[in-house]
């Protein structure tokens, strides 16, 4: 398995976890039982996971000027 391979299967489970995690924060808003530090972490660890996201994809995807 390629270094390649390995970053695509790894921002994939990042990009899954950054859909639970809006999904999540969807649905503690949607409940209206969250309290705010709660939503507040929950926004900052999806944050640092659109981060590494953005940082993968940059790996993978070098940019061409052309």
């Amino acid at each position: 398995m390629s270094q390649e391979d390995v970053l695509q299967i790894r921002l994939g489970q990042l990009q899954r976890e950054h859909r639970d995690m809006d999904e999540a924060i969807l649905a503690l808003e949607q409940s209206g039982r969250a309290d705010q530090l709660t939503l507040r972490r929950l926004k900052k660890q999806k944050l640092c996971l659109k981060d590494q996201i953005a940082a993968l994809s940059d790996r993978l995807i070098p940019d061409i000027i052309a």
